[in-house]
């Protein structure tokens, strides 16, 4: 089953860095959060994945390109026809595509530019802005076993803002705004049917809107409720809330190494 994951946004909540480089490329522990969405998926056995790219997409492609040269050490022997030698391979078991799938391309026309490399089969997709420590094999078994055209996962965000608790005029207490105060939000990680295509008309579809809400009316939307960890790295407060996590050893989404 291939891995589909939208990177193609201009990520504009998060400028600071966003203005150099697409925000899936944006850093973790020196690594692109689309590194850690990958391997997340590698870890569960899922290792084809089609990037939909935009904004910068060259940035992307090169970033694959180069994998080995980034994460192994290389000899260059300038004396034998510029001979290169890579020692300790350590690239991933991965067959990654890169697709452009247009700058201003909404969501569901990156999704419907895909589908020649998805074909009639069941896939996933996710965004590249998010990590987790979604149990993927038990994902795709509930997708099975619900037999709808998209199974969802569903997260509570934590809340950014305290609670005031209020009894008349009067402030009675501050608190944090507990996951329990909030409703269930998408947090991608989705497995879709190959019948989603038909739901998705031109570039200009937006799939969390017409796709979704179509086959939510039907019937055909399950929900997959996530209680473990889930975050998005929508701001600069995000990307160093993550980045906290992984650098004290206490990174929930990193599952391809239970000890972390």
């Amino acid at each position: 089953m291939k891995v589909v994951i939208l990177a193609g946004g201009f990520g504009t909540r998060i400028s600071e860095e966003s203005q150099f480089k697409p925000k899936p490329m944006i850093e973790i522990g020196e690594m692109p959060i689309l590194w850690h969405i990958m391997k997340t998926y590698s870890y569960y056995g899922y290792n084809e994945f089609i990037i939909c790219a935009g904004y910068k997409q060259h940035i992307i492609k090169e970033y694959f390109a180069n994998y080995c040269l980034y994460n192994c050490d290389i000899t260059f022997d300038f004396k034998n026809n510029n001979e290169i030698t890579i020692h300790n391979n350590c690239s991933e078991p991965w067959r990654v595509t890169v697709v452009d799938t247009g700058l201003n391309t909404m969501t569901g026309g990156r999704v419907k530019r895909i589908e020649r490399y998805v074909g009639n089969n069941t896939f996933m997709l996710t965004y590249g802005d998010g990590v987790c420590d979604v149990p993927i094999d038990k994902l795709v078994e509930f997708h099975r076993k619900h037999g709808k055209i998209c199974t969802m996962t569903a997260v509570k965000p934590e809340g950014r803002f305290g609670i005031l608790d209020i009894e008349g005029v009067n402030i009675k207490s501050f608190r944090e705004k507990s996951r329990n105060d909030v409703g269930y939000i998408n947090g991608g990680y989705m497995v879709l049917e190959p019948q989603i295509f038909k739901y998705i008309k031109n570039d200009m579809t937006t799939f969390e809107r017409e796709p979704l809400e179509t086959i939510a009316e039907e019937g055909n939307l399950a929900a997959y409720k996530h209680e473990g960890f889930w975050q998005c790295m929508d701001t600069l407060r995000d990307k160093e809330k993550l980045e906290e996590m992984w650098q004290s050893g206490k990174a929930p989404w990193k599952v391809w190494c239970k000890n972390a």
